[in-house]
């Protein structure tokens, strides 16, 4: 299996990262993980279920530097780099995830 790639904070670009919340599916995935813990896919709630589908969408948050993945065995554990990105980008993310309803 391939090590994941994750962005050194420092190489994330805001306007990746606005991509990648652009997307409804995606920022789905956001905001269930909003409240700091860490999930596998399985436990995430999400509207597409085709695997190829899922796969590209948190390689596209994770490559984005939004979502950090660790592999432990053959589950995926994913959750917000929010802190990374608040130094990076402050309140960017607040102002983002304050605009979306909590499920």
């Amino acid at each position: 299996m391939k090590p994941q790639v994750h962005p050194k904070i420092a190489d994330i670009q805001l306007i990746e990262v606005l991509y990648a919340l652009g997307d409804p599916v995606r920022m789905s995935i956001v905001v269930q993980l909003r409240d700091g813990q860490e999930k596998t896919c399985n436990q995430l709630k999400i509207p597409s279920k085709h695997k190829s589908t899922l796969t590209h969408h948190f390689k596209v948050l994770r490559e984005a530097g939004i979502t950090h993945t660790r592999m432990q065995g053959r589950e995926h554990f994913v959750s917000l780099r929010l802190e990374e990105l608040a130094k990076r980008f402050p309140g960017v993310m607040d102002s983002i995830l304050a605009t979306v309803k909590k499920n």
